[in-house]
């Protein structure tokens, strides 16, 4: 089963939500319907990035991943190149 990375963005604050699925459609409309604990206070959310993984757990990984180094200009890059370049 395939896995997704994504990142939303909040409207209201600039801030970042970094999350992982398998099935990006279906989630976004939660964080979008405020079913989602963070982003049901800080919407509106706009998705600014998903990369598709062959598996959820890989997906996983890389969430757990890229919410431990908890750094903007990190993030910020890896909305800008379309990319997420980490060694696992």
């Amino acid at each position: 089963m395939f896995g997704y990375i994504y990142i939303l963005r909040s409207l209201k604050n600039n801030r970042f939500y970094i999350g992982s699925t398998n099935n990006l459609t279906r989630r976004l409309a939660e964080h979008k319907g405020g079913l989602s604990k963070y982003t049901k206070n800080n919407l509106p959310v706009n998705l600014e990035f998903f990369q598709k993984y062959p598996t959820i757990k890989l997906a996983r990984q890389i969430e757990f991943r890229l919410k431990r180094l908890k750094r903007r200009d990190i993030i910020e890059k890896i909305i800008k190149e379309k990319n997420i370049k980490l060694e696992l």
